[in-house]
């Protein structure tokens, strides 16, 4: 049956526990087709001999057949038992991490992925591995419950507020894989994506370098503008002037904004920094307060960043 595996679950580049899955899935599917078969047959079998002959025919009236009755009950019972086992050998394979995994820090967020390295540096919506060696994700979520969801490597585990949840995976070759955000979310909940690619040992060191040295040396509104797409701000706030979740960027420095609360406030440095930090503080009028804190997920030069492209984006 490899034409029926090979259409169900295509091979992938992924590592041994996505292979397990994918075993203990078609052995439970091919017992499920077996013992479907078997019954249908019966039930059609007993429906033809001991179809009514003729009219006001008596079913003879049988007992129990103990024989039966236990051979039913023990041959069902041990390929479920090989089920049981099975899933609990390979769950805990992929619960339990090595201990010199490289952890990195997960942070889920309405609606994107931050992703912060052992070095401290934070990229957002697309991480980066290396081949060959087993990554753990210490992640938690900023707002509401969000699920990590990465396809190609069977794995899956929900990510929720004010508690942390783990998961681990490695990936045995280079190559480019979608992670997907597999609870309901929110409007964008379908846009909640992020790229994960598996590098070799070498070109996994060298991203990091050119990363962190891209973020120290570049100017203030091309970093504020890589930010706005990495944090996720381009998931609320246009830079078009088209309405989305958030008032677009677009224009808006210098002018005074109005909130719910009956108060005004001029777009300027301190009022990007406290909406950035603390969101909920002021609701500009005719918007819900829905954007999360970035308090502890920005260095001050990055907040400086995000205030200085929003600056230069005028009309």
């Amino acid at each position: 049956m490899n034409w029926l595996r090979s259409i169900i679950m295509p091979e992938i580049q992924g590592w041994q526990h996505a292979r397990d899955v994918d075993d203990l899935f078609m052995f439970i599917l091919y017992v499920s087709i077996i013992l479907y078969a078997i019954i249908a047959i019966g039930v059609g079998y007993f429906v033809w001999k001991y179809r009514r002959r003729r009219e006001n025919e008596v079913t003879p009236d049988f007992s129990h057949n103990t024989m039966l009755e236990i051979v039913w009950t023990v041959i069902p019972t041990i390929p479920i038992l090989v089920m049981f086992f099975w899933g609990f050998s390979t769950y805990m394979h992929a619960r339990v991490a090595p201990a010199d995994a490289l952890e990195i820090k997960v942070v889920a967020r309405k609606w994107g992925w931050d992703f912060t390295y052992p070095n401290g540096m934070t990229f957002g919506q697309e991480m980066h591995v290396p081949a060959g060696r087993p990554v753990k994700l210490l992640m938690i979520s900023q707002d509401v419950i969000h699920d990590f969801y990465v396809p190609d490597f069977r794995i899956k585990q929900d990510v929720v507020p004010n508690r942390y949840s783990t998961i681990w995976f490695e990936a045995e070759g280079p190559g480019e894989h979608v992670v997907f955000c597999a609870e309901y979310c929110g409007l964008d909940h379908s846009n909640m994506l992020a790229k994960l690619v598996v590098d070799t040992e070498d070109q996994y060191q060298q991203w990091l370098e050119r990363k962190a040295e891209e973020v120290m040396n570049m100017p203030l509104p091309e970093l504020g503008k890589l930010l706005y797409v990495s944090k996720g701000c381009n998931s609320c706030h246009s830079v078009d002037g088209s309405r989305i979740q958030g008032p677009s960027f677009l224009g808006i420095w210098g002018q005074t904004h109005r909130f719910t609360d009956g108060t005004s406030a001029v777009v300027d440095e301190d009022y990007v920094r406290e909406s950035v930090l603390q969101p909920a503080a002021k609701i500009v009028t005719g918007y819900e307060p829905v954007m999360p804190s970035f308090q502890g997920l920005l260095r001050e030069r990055e907040i400086q960043a995000l205030a200085e492209y929003i600056k230069s984006l005028q009309p």
